[in-house]
This record gives C-alpha cells, structure tokens and sequence, in this order.
C-alpha cells in the first residue's frame, strides 16, 4: 500500500513557480524595455567618461572638478534611488497576477495543487531575482566608468559599491512587495502605483509628520552612503530629505513593510474571485 501524498508545503511550491516564472520574466517585453532603460546611466557614465578624457577640467560641478567617487553617489542618489528603483517596482510588483488575469492564465496556476498564495509568492521571488540581475550590472558598469574619472580610486570607493547592491536589492524587494499588493487589491494597479511612487512618496518627503513614515523611500535615505554635492540645488533639495532613521530603524522598517505587504498580499490571492473577462 502506497503512502498518502502529502500536500505541498507554500515555499516548495513557491519554488516551483519560482523556476517557472524567472526564465520567462528574464526574457519577456517588459525586462528588455527596463533593461534599456537602465542601459540610460551607462551612456550617461560613457559620456562623463569620454568628457574627463578629451578635457582637463573634466566634469565639473560649480566651477571645481567634481571626483569620480562624488559622480557616482549623485547618480545613485537621482537616477537609481529615486527613478529606477520604483520603476522597477511599479512595473513588475503590480504585473505579478494582474498579468497572468489579462492573459488569461490565471485559473491554469490556480489549477494545481498547490496553495494560492505559493503563486504570488513564487512570481515575487522571481522578480527579486530578476531586477536584481538587471540592476547590478548596470550599476557595476556606472561604478568603474565614474569612479576612476577625476583620479579616484576604484579600489577605495569599491567597499561602498557592495554596500550599494545590498542596498539596491533591499529597495527592489520592498517596493516589489508593496505594489504586489496593489496589483492583488485594484483593477489598474499600474497607475496607482506610478501615482504612490512618483506623487506620494516625493510629496509627503517634503513636509514635517508622520506622512513620510508611510513611504519607502523614507527608509530607503537612511542606508544610501553617499554624500551629496553641497552648495547646489540638488543639495539643498537633498538637505530636505536628510531627516531620516537610522540605519537599524531603516532596515526593521523595510523587512516589516516588506513582509506585511507580501502576507496580505497573499491573503487577497486566497481570498478573492478571479473572473476572467470575454
């Protein structure tokens, strides 16, 4: 007599939809339009680069040779931290079910023995995996582009790199759990999510309160490393922005937004109809 089948367990199949999902996300029409948009910073760094190159004064910022390392940061700062990021978290975070329900693959996933939330779970583990490896080599490029202009020094601004990716990859998780959660819980997740993104979080960081607690990105400040260029517009906007946690705070604050988001997000795959439009 053969031995009951047992049911399978939430991170097994969570890991099956993992192995299923990443291969298609890596090479669907949204990572290839994304994996053009982050190719933007390297043309960005090639330019700097070939600008320190032809002229002396290389990039200069009010008038003094800006170094590679100060680059670097800005970039981070402007173009990964405030754009990329949550762009990339609105784009795939809010697509994780609400594409399989316009595609019409919905019910084949819920089909399987396997519990519903497993899917959600799987497909957001693909995302983080799939981001992941979308961001890094890009910003690995922007680093050894930068940082050498201006005679910095690779290998001592090369600790802070690391601190960047872990930093990264922690953005790119939290915004992903966040607007998987949209995409469960509204019919056109995908212009909420650019609203909370680009409205909401930029808005609130402005003001004195409570409001700012409500963000990512509030907790997001507390663990970049670099320092803005100071007597600059761009720094006196920054100096708006530097009432941040500390680093600890950031990091638990993360990892409960991450994971509240994440549960319920899950609980509203469990719980909701899926009716597929004709």
């Amino acid at each position: 007599m053969s031995a009951p089948r047992t049911a399978p367990t939430l991170l097994g199949s969570a890991a099956r939809i993992l192995d299923l999902s990443l291969g298609q996300m890596l090479w669907s029409r949204r990572s290839i339009f994304l994996g053009l948009l982050l190719g933007g910073p390297v043309l960005l760094a090639i330019a700097l680069r070939v600008v320190d190159t032809l002229y002396r004064s290389g990039f200069q910022i009010n008038g003094a040779r800006a170094g590679g390392a100060a680059i670097f940061g800005m970039m981070i700062w402007l173009l990964y931290i405030r754009f990329i990021v949550p762009v990339l978290g609105v784009f795939y975070g809010t697509s994780l079910i609400a594409d399989e329900v316009d595609d019409k693959t919905i019910t084949y996933l819920f089909t399987r023995p396997i519990p519903r939330s497993a899917v959600l779970l799987g497909k957001y583990l693909a995302y983080v995996v799939c981001t992941t490896l979308l961001v890094l080599p890009s910003v690995m490029l922007v680093f050894f582009l930068v940082v050498s202009t201006g005679g910095g020094s690779v290998a001592a601004a090369f600790p802070s790199l690391l601190r960047d990716f872990a930093m990264l990859a922690i953005g790119l998780a939290a915004y992903g759990a966040v607007f998987a959660l949209v995409g469960t819980r509204i019919k056109r997740p995908l212009i909420v999510g650019l609203v909370f993104a680009f409205g909401w979080e930029p808005a609130v960081l402005l003001f004195p309160g409570y409001l700012k607690r409500l963000t990512v990105a509030y907790y997001m400040q507390a663990l970049v490393t670099h320092e803005m260029p100071q007597d600059s517009a761009v720094s006196l906007l920054m100096q708006v922005f530097r009432e941040v946690p500390s680093v600890a705070t950031s990091l638990l604050a993360l990892a409960v937004i991450t994971g509240v988001t994440l549960w319920l997000a899950g609980r509203a795959v469990e719980h909701k109809e899926y009716v597929l439009e004709q």
